[in-house]
């Protein structure tokens, strides 16, 4: 039986070519504080951490790190997910079997956890991860707190057929769908109850399946105004969805993919 925490979106990471910029940008545009640290067993490779305020505390919400030179020219800047699970190894195996594939094979993160990167059968790349158990966690922001990850979306081949195979590997369910004509179904989907996210099939203006992650902020407009000046391009939106919030979509200056969800 897996645990509560199997199939939990975890932490958020950015690699970008610039440090720097990206700690300025998103600290304009979200708000968060950035700051950085030797990463273990590769101390002359800073990590960064991006934090967001919740009450008297700072809470840690996301990594950023430089792009490996070596993939620089392979994929572009981008935001990649990490999924909770139980046991790394056994669910790359899983990933494999039920027809995804495995990008970086399971490796250890000393003081952190056991990783691996994965793709589902159409091609969309997430990280899994095993944490270490820590006996004083650090603190966690409320859910829908500003600067925190409000959503989780998969541009997939095929929406139904996408639910299908997380929801093997994460027990992760339809909550249910809604219909957007020709587009077809929005698909939202829960990890024990709670939706966390949505999938669909991809428009033609997508070209490759794709996860996205949506930074609750506290005005949409302000956003928007912040991701221009800051030297961003904003791509879709500001557009309203289901609840009363606008969502808008972006690039940052590197050319990072990233969305923003929250009131207008």
């Amino acid at each position: 039986m897996p645990s509560p925490t199997h199939g939990t979106f975890i932490w958020c990471e950015l690699m970008t070519t610039d440090m720097d910029k990206a700690a300025e940008f998103y600290g304009s545009v979200v708000g968060w504080k950035a700051k950085t640290m030797p990463m273990p067993g590769m101390e002359d490779e800073p990590y960064g951490i991006f934090d967001t305020r919740s009450g008297d505390e700072d809470c840690g919400v996301a990594g950023f790190m430089i792009l490996p030179p070596e993939m620089a020219g392979e994929i572009p800047p981008n935001w990649t997910g990490y999924v909770g699970v139980d046991d790394v190894d056994a669910m790359v195996k899983q990933v494999v079997a039920e027809g995804g594939s495995l990008r970086k094979e399971p490796f250890d993160v000393p003081c952190v956890g056991r990783m691996a990167v994965v793709a589902d059968p159409h091609g969309a790349v997430l990280c899994i991860m095993t944490p270490v158990p820590m006996d004083n966690p650090p603190p966690m922001a409320p859910i829908g707190t500003p600067g925190t990850f409000g959503w989780q979306e998969l541009y997939a081949n095929d929406g139904r057929e996408a639910l299908a195979f997380y929801g093997k590997l994460f027990g992760w369910t339809l909550d249910h769908a809604m219909p957007m004509g020709e587009m077809g179904d929005y698909l939202i989907f829960a990890h024990h109850g709670r939706a966390i996210g949505g999938m669909m099939t991809r428009p033609p203006a997508v070209p490759v399946a794709c996860w996205s992650y949506y930074v609750n902020v506290a005005s949409i407009a302000t956003a928007v105004d912040r991701i221009k000046a800051g030297g961003g391009t904003v791509v879709f939106g500001p557009q309203d969805v289901p609840g009363g919030s606008q969502i808008v979509q972006a690039l940052d200056p590197q050319g990072a993919y990233f969305a923003l969800v929250g009131g207008a």
